[in-house]
């Protein structure tokens, strides 16, 4: 039996930080909700890093990593 190759074709990532907002409208949901779930730990497509000495924080959120979590991904063209 002959051997059966699949081909994929990925996105181009990057390792772009997808802004809240923009995962937020793509999955259909409020960016708080985005938020509050990455700083849960129940969204696994980025992380909340709180700042020292405040109670805001900074998100991280790659591109391939909300791709392989929710199926969203954006290309941004380089700029020339």
């Amino acid at each position: 039996m002959p051997e059966v190759q699949y081909k994929v074709d990925l996105p181009a990532f990057t390792g772009r930080n997808v802004p809240i907002k923009e995962i937020a409208k793509a999955i259909g949901k409020d960016a708080q909700y985005v938020r509050v779930g990455i700083q849960q730990g129940i969204l696994k497509f980025g992380v909340a890093i709180k700042l020292e000495g405040s109670n805001e924080y900074n998100y991280y959120c790659p591109d391939k990593k909300v791709w392989e979590e929710t199926g969203y991904f954006k290309e941004i063209p380089k700029a020339v």
